[in-house]
């Protein structure tokens, strides 16, 4: 289990499943009865069977530009180069071509993936033999260091939409996971609270959109409520306000913000309190939306428990304004999340 968050590893799968729907199909739904020590066990299984599934589709493959000397034209002629085989008294023409492969960035990150998670000790035996089985299918793919991974240049297509997943999972482990060590070499860490926030605040989303298809669920741009007549410039000067989660039903909205920290309270004058910016980021989402001063617009902020024994959970009003701070408690079974989640919703199918 992790250490520096109170989270079980099979709900780790869980929030996958719901932020990846894919993982919901057969080939990954016996992951949900399996028992994990560690989540680079379940990232390593995931891997292999998202893996083994795509191999009976076939590995993507891309147009990847080319330079070779041939003695036919093909493609562009590089000049220089070619005349310099003229000189040595070859008669070779120097070709440059785009040429169908398998070794591209796509399958270069899965092979670099499998290949660390080969390397890690922690990960069970059979599961790093699963791994093994795939990975000759990858003899003609180039590994590549993680860090020159462009990850929001990675584009998917219909071609290769069955990827998406397994680049997440990737993003994951070479991002969230991995640290390199003096002499170069790469070994698992823990999730920073970065990238968990991110899997946090997806599934959270997604959770709704799946097991609440009556209410309307976004994650909606909020204007400022200025004067757009006489303040275009101040407008622009305006950074953007952008909820994680907008929940609307009956002509009420609730606008939620996900928290993920280690410490999920601050202490100011030997006095715990909520974090400062993130209750004034709720209420100016919550008045800045609410334009008619309706008070049918409310505010949430979801943190996610963590090891303090201080649990933040408020419900106040503020300027005629629900405002509520909540806490979820991730080291539980799933039913109990999935409860939790479901009672939010309360607030504004009752308020």
């Amino acid at each position: 289990m992790t250490n520096d968050k109170n989270i079980l590893i099979k709900n780790i799968y869980y929030m996958l499943a719901y932020a990846f729907q894919v993982l919901k199909r057969n080939n990954y739904a016996s992951i949900a009865s399996e028992k994990f020590e560690h989540i680079e066990d379940l990232f390593a299984e995931i891997l292999s069977r998202g893996i083994s599934y795509q191999l009976k589709q076939g590995l993507y493959r891309e147009y990847v530009p080319r330079t070779e000397s041939l003695p036919t034209m093909r493609g562009k002629i590089d000049i220089t180069k070619t005349i310099k085989h003229r000189i040595q008294c070859q008669q070779l023409l120097s070709c440059e071509f785009d040429e169908l492969s398998e070794n591209n960035i796509f399958n270069q990150i899965l092979k670099t993936t499998i290949s660390i998670l080969l390397q890690e000790k922690i990960v069970a035996k059979e599961r790093k033999n699963k791994l093994k089985k795939v990975l000759p299918f990858f003899v003609n793919i180039n590994t590549i260091e993680p860090s020159i991974v462009k990850w929001n240049t990675l584009y998917f297509q219909c071609n290769n939409q069955t990827y998406k997943m397994l680049m997440n999972i990737c993003y994951f482990i070479l991002e969230g996971l991995l640290q390199t060590t003096e002499d170069g070499k790469y070994h698992m860490a823990t999730f920073s609270d970065e990238y968990m926030h991110r899997l946090y605040e997806k599934f959270v989303l997604e959770y709704y959109k799946t097991e609440h298809p009556e209410l309307k669920t976004s994650t909606s741009r909020i204007k400022w409520n200025i004067d757009y007549q006489s303040d275009n410039k101040a407008l622009e000067l305006l950074p953007c306000m952008q909820s994680d989660i907008m929940l609307e039903y009956n002509g009420r909205t609730l606008i939620i913000d996900t928290k993920y920290y280690s410490q999920t309270m601050q202490k100011q004058y030997n006095k715990q309190t909520l974090h400062s910016n993130n209750l004034y980021q709720i209420f100016t989402y919550v008045k800045n939306y609410d334009i008619q001063n309706s008070s049918n617009v409310a505010g949430m902020l979801l943190y996610a428990k963590t090891i303090n024994e201080i649990t933040p959970d408020l419900e106040t009003s503020i300027c005629g304004n629900r405002i509520y701070v909540k806490t979820l408690d991730l080291y539980t079974d799933f039913k109990n999340i999935a409860s939790q989640l479901d009672e939010t919703i309360s607030y504004i199918k009752i308020h």
